[in-house]
């Protein structure tokens, strides 16, 4: 990767780290690239001015906040939105799965306008309007994945470092002319939560985390929050992506897998921990997660 024009920032920390490397594509452009291992978290790359932000997710999830709403990017999804919104990547953002992976471009609106409007001159794009009629001042912008934003973003993760300090500016010009071109009303599909049910999903989270080894159904969470089992499902898989059952036996295969390879415990006694009363269940189950049988699994460990 070229090194003139980047700054790479590495804040680690014992159980989290975030890795966040921007470079300055154009006059007033920016583009950042972030790797994310903890839930919560502020990538903070100095800048002022009329600031604008797009983001990309390309792995994992992250959670926008736009008037009182939560919106959630999922892999190949984009958001538009004016820094210092509640919609800013900027803020601290949720992590729901604690791994993402995505791009950021912060435009100053000004700074920025003057080149575009020498470098495309026979092209008008005022990015101020443009920038305005996505999401205006107060608003957050969410754009599904489409074979058209996998074409722009796909290519902006594996950018060869001979060419990477012009293929940048190509690729950003692209997906400014590519907003440019976007009607709005056609184009955005909100998916958007309440408060009521995120902190909901938040809170089932923690208790399920807290209670892997016990058993755990739909019908006891709900009447554990005091919430119909439909409400508390919609609930979780809108904020974590997945079922409430599907993250259960995920997570317990985490805990499996660590006891497998951090104690000498038993196969059969590490399944009893983890929910399952049967072995042959729980070597299915750890297989579907891990793509090993847990033997396979310890022996490659040691």
């Amino acid at each position: 990767m070229a090194e003139d024009n980047s700054k790479r920032t590495i804040i680690p920390d014992e159980e989290a780290d975030l890795e966040v490397t921007s470079y300055e594509v154009l006059p007033g452009i920016t583009l950042i690239y972030n790797v994310v291992h903890m839930q919560k978290g502020c990538i903070n790359v100095p800048c002022s001015g009329n600031i604008y932000e797009i983001n990309h997710c390309s792995i994992g999830r992250i959670e926008f906040i736009a008037n009182d709403y939560y919106y959630y990017l999922s892999p190949g999804d984009m958001s538009v939105s004016r820094r210092g919104s509640m919609g800013s990547m900027m803020e601290e953002s949720y992590f729901p799965t604690s791994h993402y992976h995505g791009v950021s471009v912060l435009i100053d609106a000004n700074a920025a306008s003057g080149y575009l409007a020498e470098f495309l001159e026979d092209e008008k794009v005022d990015l101020e309007q443009v920038f305005r009629s996505l999401c205006g001042p107060d608003r957050c912008f969410i754009m599904r994945s489409t074979p058209s934003l996998e074409h722009i973003f796909s290519e902006l993760y594996s950018v060869p470092g001979s060419i990477q300090k012009g293929y940048l500016k190509i690729k950003v010009l692209e997906l400014l002319m590519f907003l440019n071109g976007l009607d709005r009303e056609q184009e955005e599909e909100r998916r958007s939560f309440s408060r009521n049910q995120v902190a909901l999903a938040k809170n089932v989270w923690e208790y399920i985390s807290e209670n892997l080894e016990n058993r755990i159904t739909i019908d006891s969470l709900a009447e554990e929050f005091h919430v119909s089992a439909t409400q508390l499902k919609n609930s979780f898989k809108g904020v974590y992506g997945v079922s409430v059952y599907a993250y259960i036996r995920s997570q317990r295969m985490k805990m499996a897998a660590r006891l497998l390879t951090e104690t000498d415990r038993t196969i059969l006694d590490i399944a009893g921990q983890c929910g399952y009363d049967n072995g042959s269940k729980f070597a299915k189950a750890f297989r579907d997660i891990t793509g090993f049988g847990p033997k396979e699994y310890r022996n490659q460990a040691k």
